[in-house]
């Protein structure tokens, strides 16, 4: 029997409730204010519970943390590595023929695939841009 808590809601509320692409850390000091008990081995557990139940799935390690999306329709994603900012690209999602490529051409039998980006984001690229005209005036 799987026990629900509130604290096992909490997280899964603040994973699907922020477009950030949270890691466990963003997770643990977003709530530990209001469930001062809370543990980062909580989370944690937590984490890989809702990963088993397909209720979140895991975008990959951004800047040495495991980041999180509760988003787990297929999309892409693009990763600034300026600011290991996570970035949904909902309209740019993985294609179906690219499965059925891999499955024939190698003779997997592929259920799915990510597809992500990595590169600077416009707020970086902003950012730079002022730094160059601030340094040449």
């Amino acid at each position: 029997m799987i026990r629900n808590s509130k604290k096992r809601a909490a997280i899964l509320d603040a994973i699907r409730s922020t477009d950030c692409h949270p890691s466990a850390e963003w997770i643990y000091q977003t709530l530990k204010p209001h469930h001062p008990d809370l543990s980062l081995g909580t989370v944690y557990r937590n984490l890989t519970f809702f990963q088993e139940r397909g209720e979140i799935k895991s975008v990959g390690v951004v800047n040495g943390q495991e980041r999180f999306d509760g988003n787990t329709l297929p999309h892409s994603h693009f990763v600034c590595n300026e600011c290991s900012a996570v970035i949904d690209l909902p309209e740019i999602t993985p294609h179906l023929e690219l499965d059925q490529t891999v499955s024939q051409q190698y003779g997997y039998s592929v259920i799915r695939h990510e597809l992500i980006f990595y590169g600077t984001c416009k707020t970086c690229l902003k950012n730079q841009t002022n730094i160059i005209e601030e340094e040449l005036a």
